[in-house]
């Protein structure tokens, strides 16, 4: 019987390999070329500004934010829906690696890994942003805050999301520094968390639409839909960004990977913007045919309400895109079209952010329970902040590519030094 590859090492082996990993890695993810430097510049510039206008907003407090009693969730929010879609969209590369062995798909399935871990971040960086008092923030914590576990669907979220984040971690250093060493992976160390992380990343967006589903003074979100339209918006904005991802690869950092995984994870957007856009039409069906507690939210989400039509043109924008988006998908070579499959690509992840964040949080609280209609658009500081957590999560997805290609393709090795004995010979 064949036995699994061992990746069991000697202790002096450790010794010497993990730093030399750490410190090739921090080299790697710090040098490159003057594009790379401008880029990674840029980023950080974007994410200071960020950091400063949330500075303000946790000494002045929440009034600098155009958020109130009647909405109190914004833009922070809506980013944090979009960014746990985005996270769970990355399982849509596990699942052909290693469910359907697709080997082609095993060699690339690392970016959906470390999509997943900078979406992740930036989801809980969103949460920090949105809390009023940031110093509170270790009520999270399960045993050391005040944990309202089982009852609570903010803190199954918190487990779910953290747990999301702990696979991935795993999963991604395991293989990166197998690959460093120059060894085969054991599969008992990293097949079952993989697998782990398909069922995870349904129950993180899941759950993140049951916390909403459940309050039942915001009739806009009691839908038995929600749930399923996060899923299929989230394996549209996450393949989406990822055949981005690769085409930058292919053209700024010299990747020499196949057709074969951009095709794959086209035919997948290909069927799940069509699954989305028929759920939007059932949702609008009920909506404005049938009637129910929450037309008055749908109403003013997509016609207005007198001169209260501050969604409107977010809405419709979304819904123009998503359209052009699905047309463009169904193009049969369209990876051969890299301008037309970028401009698709786009289209669909812009139009998943706006259908999934001003158009499904704002919404929800508008009209109020005392059916006042507050508007709300985020301000100026608002903006910078959310631009700032995006940078930073941009900042570690680049980062890491910077590490994992590398390696993958074999260009960052352990060399061990070889024995003294052999040296002086």
């Amino acid at each position: 019987m064949e036995q699994a590859p061992s990746d069991v090492q000697s202790p002096s082996t450790h010794r010497v390999s993990y730093p030399r990993f750490l410190m090739r890695a921090i080299s790697a993810a710090t040098d490159g070329s003057f594009l790379f430097y401008a880029w990674m510049t840029g980023l950080t510039a974007v994410f200071l500004v960020g950091v400063n206008a949330w500075a303000h907003q946790a000494s002045s407090g929440m009034i600098n934010t155009h958020m109130t009693d009647h909405v109190s969730w914004g833009l922070y929010i809506a980013n944090f829906t979009f960014m746990v879609g985005v996270a769970a969209g990355g399982v849509m590369m596990v699942i052909p690696a290693y469910l359907y062995k697709d080997r082609k798909m095993q060699d690339v399935v690392i970016i959906g890994e470390l999509l997943a871990i900078a979406a992740i971040v930036s989801c809980l960086l969103f949460v920090i942003a949105d809390l009023g008092r940031p110093d509170r923030f270790w009520h999270m914590f399960p045993g050391i805050g005040r944990f309202n576990f089982p009852m609570s669907m903010l803190t199954w979220d918190v487990l779910v999301l953290n747990g999301y984040l702990i696979i991935n971690l795993h999963v991604v250093g395991y293989l990166l520094y197998m690959r460093f060493l120059g060894r085969k992976p054991n599969p008992r160390w990293y097949k079952p968390f993989i697998l782990l992380s398909i069922v995870w990343a349904v129950s993180i967006h899941t759950v993140t639409a049951f916390l909403y589903q459940g309050l039942g003074g915001r009739p806009f979100w009691n839908s038995a839909l929600l749930a399923p339209r996060f899923l299929a918006s989230a394996f549209v904005s996450g393949p989406a960004f990822i055949i981005l991802t690769m085409i930058v690869l292919r053209r700024f950092g010299g990747s020499r990977m196949s057709d074969q995984p951009m095709n794959t994870l086209v035919k997948i957007v290909r069927v799940t913007i069509l699954i989305n856009l028929l759920m939007v039409i059932s949702e609008l069906f009920t909506e404005f045919y049938a009637g129910g507690a929450h037309t008055s939210s749908a109403r003013y989400l997509f016609f207005g309400h007198g001169e209260a039509n501050a969604l409107v043109p977010w809405i419709w924008s979304a819904i123009v895109f998503n359209i052009v988006a699905a047309v463009l998908f169904m193009k049969p070579d369209l990876v051969k079209h890299t301008k037309l499959l970028v401009t698709a690509c786009t289209l669909a992840f812009a139009g998943a952010w706006i259908e999934k964040g001003m158009g499904l949080i704002v919404p929800g609280f508008i009209p109020s329970t005392l059916h006042e209609y507050v508007e709300y658009l985020p301000s100026h500081l608002e903006w910078r902040v959310a631009a700032g957590v995006v940078a930073f999560g941009l900042l570690v997805y680049s980062a890491s590519l910077k590490v994992a290609i590398p390696i993958f393709r074999g260009d960052m090795r352990f060399e061990q030094a070889p024995p003294k004995e052999t040296a002086e010979k």
